[in-house]
């Protein structure tokens, strides 16, 4: 990598921000962290925890902390959790400090990759489908708003995925404008 700017991944649970962020921290050689583990290793406990002892607004306080702490640090690669874009001071800092890029996948994507994982508070209701389409209608322009680059996720492979990412984040620079 021609920097050691951080590099940011944002986008709706589901998109693969975890499992795609192990690996490209793993091909740049840079340190992995995933912001929602994180928060679990400050307070002790499981996000869905945190969710039913505080509520929403308790978490994002607390995911707003993680975060600025997190976005300090050079040369990593770090996961957000899926509603970390919905306070407007976490979408300055992620402009701010790094690269950010916006994993993209369809609600039909997310709902199949997230069906049945019970880690998910905001999907535990008897519509889960409509639930990520809801957020995403809420969250997309968010998304877009913070993003250097757009990467659709879909089906592809994650190894391919990294690969095809790698060139995208060595050729981009950062506009001075969005610093």
């Amino acid at each position: 990598m021609p920097h050691d700017l951080p590099i940011f991944l944002v986008g709706m649970m589901g998109a693969g921000k975890t499992t795609i962020g192990r690996g490209l921290a793993r091909a740049l050689g840079r340190e992995f962290i995933d912001l929602d583990h994180e928060l679990e290793s400050r307070c002790g406990v499981r996000v869905p925890v945190i969710f039913e002892i505080e509520g929403e607004g308790g978490f994002r306080k607390r995911e707003a902390a993680a975060l600025d702490h997190c976005t300090q640090r050079r040369g990593i690669v770090l996961a957000t959790g899926g509603g970390a874009v919905l306070a407007p001071e976490n979408r300055r800092l992620l402009r701010q400090r790094g690269v950010v890029v916006y994993l993209r996948a369809s609600v039909d994507e997310l709902f199949r990759r997230t069906s049945r994982d019970r880690n998910r508070p905001l999907l535990a209701n008897p519509d889960p489908r409509g639930t990520l389409r809801d957020l995403m209608t809420k969250r997309e322009p968010l998304y877009e708003e913070v993003a250097d680059l757009i990467v659709d996720t879909g089906t592809m492979p994650v190894a391919h995925l990294v690969k095809s990412l790698l060139p995208l984040l060595q050729a981009y620079e950062k506009p001075h404008d969005r610093c």
